[in-house]
């Protein structure tokens, strides 16, 4: 789960890791009261509020350039926010359609002596969390990795012990800071990893990371993502999603415990059990096909969860057709094929539909997807339904 850059910082506050004074509004008419909250006479930074990188170097629908702007005075600052709230910013991690700004953040302006890049997120290859630096800030962590690997440094931590004081100094000396600043960023590396570990975070990033010509160490900016898999600990983060930023049909599968992620392909897929679900989308592309989403009903599907899934997968103009490919296990194939079978009466689906089912009750599943009258194809191994699905696809287009 992804918060905006407002609510990333205002936890970061709270966990002890310095960032400069911010306030949000979210319509036109908190705006005077947002910006008299900040200091008189300091320039003010405007910050557009989207699950999306790269607003600095956005465009609006309507043509204005940027989502991040600093100026001078309050009355510069609302003009600017006002011309964000209510449109829609498009940047390189949006797509074409962007996203629509429903909250504007006012910080502080920040005097910035050097720019520095500081993450904390699980390394993939030992199964352990890495804290990732560079003495090269405010640019794509990307580029530098590729022009200049050795400006990176990676400190791997061990869960069972956690950040040990050596390895905050070891990132502070790799910063190259020294003196109070040096003191000041072993404190934040170490607020900023308790707060990774004890919030459940895959993700927190922070680019830029700063001093000031007064050696202090600030988060300029804040990214944080949650491991979803453990936000049942954690209702006050919950309370923190904006659900106008996900897919709705994400959000819709969401309330009935259903697994999905929206793709961008034209074949649906309805699957049990995320490896499954990874070799379905894999043969629908080795078999020319694109899928357009990834749908895990899990090892315990009910009626009304196959039902609410049918209804998620054809709410998606996008697909043309349907590929469900289902082993049943502790999910009973019966099951299943009368979970289809209603969901296809009920919804009236006009999209092809391939069948493959197997494991547990496999032939009584069998008989019922056969006698229920409906147009649907069987299949009798996932090479043919997979082959099967591209093609009436292809032909529906």
């Amino acid at each position: 789960m992804n918060i905006h850059e407002y609510q990333a910082k205002q936890l970061f506050a709270k966990a002890g890791v310095a960032v400069p004074n911010g306030t949000v509004a979210q319509s036109a008419e908190n705006f005077d009261q947002a910006i008299s909250s900040l200091p008189e006479g300091k320039a003010i930074v405007v910050k557009a509020q989207i699950h999306a990188g790269g607003r600095g170097k956005g465009t609006f629908k309507d043509g204005y350039k940027g989502g991040v702007h600093v100026v001078s005075t309050p009355e510069e600052a609302k003009e600017k926010a006002e011309a964000m709230l209510g449109n829609v910013l498009v940047t390189k991690q949006t797509g074409d359609e962007g996203k629509e700004v429903s909250t504007v953040y006012f910080n502080e302006a920040t005097d910035i002596e050097k720019e520095y890049y500081l993450a904390v997120l699980m390394d993939r290859a030992t199964s352990k969390p890495v804290i990732i630096a560079s003495t090269e800030g405010g640019v794509d962590i990307e580029e530098v990795a590729e022009s200049s690997p050795e400006k990176i440094l990676k400190v791997l931590i061990d869960p069972a012990l956690g950040l040990r004081s050596y390895q905050a100094r070891q990132i502070a000396f790799g910063l190259e800071l020294s003196g109070d600043s040096f003191k000041q960023c072993v404190k934040l590396v170490t607020k900023l990893y308790a707060f990774f570990w004890e919030k459940d975070c895959s993700q927190v990033e922070v680019n830029p990371l700063v001093t000031t010509p007064d050696g202090d160490v600030l988060a300029l900016d804040a990214k944080v993502n949650f491991d979803a898999n453990a936000l049942f600990r954690h209702p006050d983060v919950v309370e923190l999603r904006d659900e106008s930023e996900e897919d709705s049909k994400e959000v819709e599968a969401s309330k009935f415990d259903l697994n999905y992620i929206a793709l961008d392909g034209n074949v649906a897929c309805m699957v049990n059990g995320a490896g499954l679900a990874m070799a379905t989308m894999d043969i629908i592309k080795h078999y020319g096909g694109s899928p357009a989403n990834f749908l895990d009903v899990g090892g315990g599907a009910t009626e009304e969860q196959v039902e609410n899934a049918f209804r998620i997968l054809v709410s998606d103009d996008s697909v043309k057709a349907i590929l469900v490919n289902i082993f049943g296990g502790i999910m009973k194939c019966d099951v299943i094929a009368t979970g289809i079978v209603n969901a296809a009466r009920k919804l009236d689906m006009k999209v092809p539909l391939v069948v493959r089912l197997e494991g547990t009750n496999v032939e009584q599943g069998k008989k019922i997807l056969a006698e229920s009258g409906l147009a649907l194809e069987p299949a009798d191994s996932l090479s043919q339904a997979a082959e099967k699905i591209v093609q009436m696809a292809a032909e529906a287009n």
